[in-house]
């Protein structure tokens, strides 16, 4: 009795039951006679697939087509696209499948794990594990609400006809949990960075130190000591909001990290594929899109960014007050033209011109520019966002002169007579065509 090597011979446990029958029954054990019921109770074997077993003497036998292939199968064209994902290394079959469908395959995954097993040697070999060179470096950390970092990103705008602008990306995140801000405007100038920091602050509060690199608006030069010399404008933010800054090394990832992979999160997700009336309309999107993402799990931080942020680090973060020196930095001063005007993004906006002074403050909230008195203390006026190059007039940007004018206290008696107007000289009679013209009428 021989164990069959395919599927028409007797299986294992067929052949494990019909010894364990030869044993029990010992010299009275018959193969000719053996007990068919018996061994479909053992086995769970049908008796008619027995009887054939039986009738073959319980020997294995070829299949009739055994060792012949098919010339045509469902991979056949499809042969070539899956040597390709082989070559570039991609062996997982859930992902291949995907490919062929994606072809017009319209085979089994099983099928497709049988060719990446018997074409293994396509796969390029995986690279060597490099030796250890010296120490390995240590990433920066910091505790809850120790550190912010923060960076400029900029992205190309193409409007509808055709212009092309640059459009500035504010971003901020932090350095412990990855709750991230960020904030589009027109430029990159200083007092944008200000407003985006305070609109920053007022979201994730402030922190001890915000980690940046050096920025013109931030730094000046450093000294001899290689001590950074501030800019004395971001001296003054600095002392009026009370945090510092830690300058990072250029190219230096390991310290100032996360808010560069912020960036380019920012324009790979957020901006990939969408389109924008206008950077209010950007800022709009841009709130419900960082939030949405702040209250999604991170595997990076095990949690959820904005549970962690509000509820430890929050304890160590400072709270933003709104105070006169800090509307100022978010209110820029802006000198009023001979004509009325203020300039902000590139705009002029108009001014009443009941407003005596040379400078106003302007601010941008939503779809709203706001236009304040230099102390703040009087609203002026307020104009529709536009994105337009025209001038945006205000009702009364050109008041009209009041002199005074003399009116008669009693009836007036004298009178005079007009002089008919005289007649016009002959000598350009003509040249009067209009006169010709009548007379043919």
């Amino acid at each position: 009795m021989k164990k069959g090597n395919c599927g028409t011979g007797p299986d294992e446990k067929v052949l494990q039951a019909i010894e364990e029958m030869k044993v029990e029954l010992g010299e009275r054990f018959s193969l000719a006679k053996l007990n068919l019921a018996e061994l479909e109770r053992r086995t769970g074997v049908s008796r008619k697939k027995l009887r054939r077993l039986k009738k073959n003497g319980f020997a294995g036998s070829s299949h009739g087509a055994k060792g012949r292939k098919a010339s045509q199968t469902l991979l056949t064209g499809y042969a070539a696209v899956l040597d390709a994902l082989l070559r570039k290394g991609v062996t997982n079959s859930s992902r291949c499948l995907e490919e062929l469908q994606n072809n017009g395959y319209s085979g089994s995954l099983t099928t497709v794990k049988r060719y990446i097993a018997s074409h293994r040697y396509l796969v390029p070999a995986k690279r060597q594990i490099p030796t250890l060179q010296g120490n390995r470096g240590r990433r920066f950390t910091t505790k809850p609400g120790e550190a912010f970092q923060m960076d400029w990103g900029f992205v190309k705008a193409e409007s509808h006809d055709g212009q092309e602008s640059t459009v500035s990306c504010f971003a901020m995140i932090c350095h412990h949990c990855g709750t991230m801000f960020t904030e589009f405007f027109t430029n990159a100038r200083q007092e944008n960075l200000f407003i985006g920091m305070l609109h920053g602050f007022s979201y994730m509060g402030i922190p001890a130190h915000v980690l940046t690199d050096n920025m013109k608006s931030v730094v000046d030069h450093r000294d001899l000591e290689g001590y950074p010399v501030w800019n004395k404008d971001y001296e003054a933010f600095m002392r009026t909001v009370g945090f510092q800054t830690k300058l990072c090394k250029p190219r230096h990832p390991f310290t100032k990290g996360k808010v560069e992979r912020l960036i380019r999160y920012v324009k790979e997700n957020f901006l990939a594929g969408r389109s924008f009336w206008n950077v209010t309309h950007m800022n709009r999107e841009a709130v419900d899109w960082y939030t949405r993402k702040n209250a999604s799990f991170h595997k990076s931080v095990y949690g959820i960014p904005q549970d962690t942020h509000f509820s430890i680090c929050a304890e160590r973060l400072g709270v933003l007050e709104e105070t006169s020196n800090i509307r100022c930095y978010l209110c820029p001063l802006r000198k009023i033209s001979f004509d009325g005007f203020v300039n902000y993004e590139n705009r002029r906006f108009g001014v009443p011109g009941s407003y005596t002074e040379s400078t106003a403050r302007v601010m941008r909230a939503d779809d709203r520019i706001y236009i304040y008195s230099t102390d703040l203390s009087h609203l002026l006026t307020t104009h529709e966002v536009t994105w337009g190059r025209q001038d945006s007039f205000c009702a009364d940007q050109y008041m009209s002169s009041a002199q005074p004018e003399e009116f008669p206290t009693v009836p007036v008696q004298s009178r005079i007579s007009m002089l008919k107007p005289l007649p016009p000289d002959l000598s350009f009679e003509k040249f009067n065509f209009d006169k010709g013209e009548n007379e043919n009428d």
